[in-house]
Parts: C-alpha cells; sequence; structure tokens
C-alpha cells in the first residue's frame, strides 16, 4: 500500500542563503533523533558547474517500543528475523546543486530496513516565481512497508504522522536557522 507526505514551504530568504542553512541543518539541539550527518562525496562538474554530493545521515530509531517488540522477531521464509531492535537508521541522500540555474534537487532514501521498508524523498529549492529573493522547497516522500503482515498499516500510519512532523520540524529548524545566521526575513 504505502503512504504519500507532501510539503510546501516559500522561505522568505534568497536561494543561496536557504542551502547553505540547509546544508548545516544537522545535527541540530532543535531535533535529537538526527545523531550525524557526514559527506561521502562532492563534487562539482566543471562545464554545467552543478555540485553533486552524497550524504549519510545516521538517525535514531524513533519505532515505539510496542512495535519493536511486537515486530522484533518474525519468520520470514522459514527463517527467524530481528527487523526493529536497531539503535539507529541509515539514509542516503544525493543532492544536485545548480548554483547558475539557483535550484537544488535532493534524492533520498533509508538504507536500513530495505527488505522490509520503501522510504524515498523528492526535494527541490528553487528561486520563488514569485519574488526571485525567496526560495521554495517542495518536498515528496513515500513510505511502504511489507513483511509484516497485519502491522504493515500500523507501521505505515506510524511512519506517516512522524514524517509530516519532522518535515515541520525541519521546516522551522530552517526558519529559526535562518533568522539567526541572515536576519530578518526578506519582506519584498
Amino acid at each position: 500500500m504505502g503512504v504519500t507526505v507532501d510539503v510546501q514551504q516559500v522561505y522568505k530568504y534568497p536561494f543561496e542563503q536557504v542551502v547553505a542553512s540547509f546544508l548545516r541543518k544537522y545535527p541540530n539541539p532543535m531535533d535529537k533523533n538526527v545523531i550525524s550527518v557526514i559527506t561521502t562525496e562532492e563534487k562539482r562538474d566543471v562545464s554545467t558547474g552543478i555540485i553533486y554530493r552524497k550524504r549519510i545521515a545516521v538517525c535514531r530509531n524513533v519505532v515505539p517500543e510496542i512495535l519493536r517488540k511486537s515486530l522484533s522477531t518474525l519468520v520470514i521464509v522459514g527463517k527467524t528475523v530481528s527487523i526493529l531492535k536497531v539503535p539507529s537508521i541509515e539514509l542516503e541522500e544525493e543532492s544536485w546543486l545548480n548554483p547558475r540555474e539557483r535550484n537544488m534537487a535532493i534524492r533520498s532514501h533509508c538504507l536500513t530496513w530495505t527488505q522490509y521498508a520503501s522510504m524515498k524523498e523528492e526535494s527541490v529549492f528553487r528561486e520563488s516565481m514569485e519574488n526571485p529573493n525567496w526560495t521554495e522547497f517542495i518536498q515528496r516522500g513515500r513510505i511502504s512497508i511489507t513483511g509484516a503482515g497485519f502491522l504493515n498499516c500500523i507501521l505505515e500510519t506510524f511512519a506517516s504522522t512522524f514524517l509530516r512532523q519532522g518535515a515541520q520540524k525541519g521546516i522551522r529548524i530552517m526558519e529559526m536557522l535562518l533568522k539567526e545566521q541572515c536576519g530578518a526575513p526578506s519582506a519584498e
């Protein structure tokens, strides 16, 4: 089945400031679920100027203990498997920053639990059509759970709620960082 979460936000700050804040956003004391973010690859295409980055984020396992216990051991194709008893989850993020066109595309997916869950996000930061001094952020996340039987739906519902709350928290963190680093937002 799966669930989809869509988020849109206009930051009243220029594109360059928003992207710089995004790249510095985590770890952050406002979100203790993100433990670390490490850039594993970065390169610039000399002909286009596009900067490619690959980062790995390590996040706390936020699945509630009751669900961890319910799914701590499943028998799948004759094998007993412990699937939710991990302290952390890894996410891979790839981004393509085009400074000339003032946009950055981001794709991320979960590296943990890949045989039971699929979590993918696609995001874009781009210059606002409403005002070139503002930046639009558009994100679509999708998660689907398999292999947990009747609990698939429960886990997807939890994931949907968590992703929506996480996206809103991320927006609040970005707004706070932008205000701290760049001052009041641009009103024009």
